[in-house]
């Protein structure tokens, strides 16, 4: 088991690099906010080329990270090591997708969707436990992504 990955085993495998957010994840503290912000930076960049290629990314980094988790999970010894943050990534691009591109509402994102991510209200716990491998690490972003949106989407009805 592997508790602290080293900048050279994250670049020693492609599903390493991925995983761990091509470094992102070695952040000695708050490795998923800074993801996170890998993903914001991300979906800046691709929503300047185009709205809808934020949607695309967040479905193609879903998918890529089902597998670059499930191997990067296994040589670890660690189903969902907090360093691996690929599902942050693709699980904010997500939301990045569906909220407005103004930056007041990109902050309330993030700020929704670190909560959501780090809370792990019901029922993202139940599926946590219940999915493994690449596709559990990836599956409760997404749905802490729900949960941003949702709140997000109230927010907005109630006061704008």
């Amino acid at each position: 088991m592997i508790l602290r990955p080293t900048p050279s085993f994250v670049f020693s495998h492609p599903a390493h690099a991925v995983a761990f957010g091509f470094g992102a994840g070695l952040a000695p503290t708050a490795p998923g906010t800074f993801g996170t912000l890998l993903g914001w930076a991300i979906g800046l960049a691709l929503g300047a080329i185009h709205p809808d290629a934020v949607l695309l990314a967040a479905l193609v980094f879903f998918s890529i990270g089902v597998w670059a988790c499930d191997v990067t999970g296994r040589h670890l010894g660690v189903a969902d090591h907090g360093g691996m943050v690929w599902d942050e990534v693709a699980a904010f691009l997500l939301v990045l997708a569906l909220v407005p591109r103004e930056l007041p509402w990109q902050l309330a994102a993030f700020v929704a969707f670190r909560f959501f991510d780090i809370a792990k209200p019901p029922p993202i716990r139940h599926f946590e436990r219940r999915y493994h491998g690449g596709f559990g690490v990836m599956f409760d972003d997404a749905l802490a992504a729900g949960y941003s949106l949702l709140l997000l989407a109230a927010v907005k009805r109630l006061f704008f």
